[in-house]
């Protein structure tokens, strides 16, 4: 199973960014750019890739213990940014983004945990891509355009293990299915 572990916005956070990207659509140039899903909209807090079938209930077990030792948190959408010369646009977070940065760092240590192969660590910088790019694009438009973008905040109280199902039609633009496969409360632990 191809899986990670993320944070979930809320439907009526998601619906405030569905409104700001709505926006950005119209922008010159936005045709050009492959916008991810509303289905799609999560921060990726560890990226464990294809995990065997019989490390993901080890895995999972870890996942809750590091959720029970984190306490739920706040979080808001705000702002944006690009990665890789204007190959991926995301808007950003404000909030607790200590503890979401914890959290991030022991999703990683329980895949470790579990056996799962993990790439080299990166420092977690805490981002939901709204759209992605083939060749480099001159996103400053839209990222100036984010830039007054805020949500509402919420309190983040749950870890989900999400499994990445991609696209196998060939069919231009079809974009991955994610289903949660497990759910975890955060601070549980007390």
């Amino acid at each position: 199973m191809r899986l990670f572990a993320a944070v979930l916005p809320p439907e009526d956070v998601v619906q405030e960014l569905a409104a700001e990207v709505a926006r950005l659509r119209r922008l010159p140039g936005a045709d050009g750019m492959r916008w991810t899903e509303r289905a799609g909209w999560h921060f990726t807090l560890a990226f464990y890739g294809e995990v065997d079938d019989e490390l993901v209930p080890g895995l999972t077990a870890r996942l809750g213990r590091a959720a029970a030792r984190t306490d739920p948190f706040e979080l808001a959408l705000c702002g944006g940014g690009r990665f890789g010369h204007g190959r991926a646009l995301w808007t950003g977070a404000e909030g607790d983004l200590r503890t979401m940065r914890l959290l991030a760092e022991r999703a990683e240590a329980a895949a470790r945990r579990a056996g799962v192969a993990m790439e080299e660590h990166r420092r977690y910088k805490a981002h939901l891509t709204v759209a992605r790019s083939r060749d480099a694009v001159d996103v400053r438009p839209y990222v100036a355009a984010l830039h007054a973008f805020h949500s509402r905040s919420w309190t983040v109280d749950e870890l989900v293990l999400v499994r990445s199902n991609l696209p196998v039609s060939g069919t231009p633009g079809e974009q991955p299915r994610y289903e949660a496969v497990a759910r975890r409360a955060l601070g549980a632990a007390g």
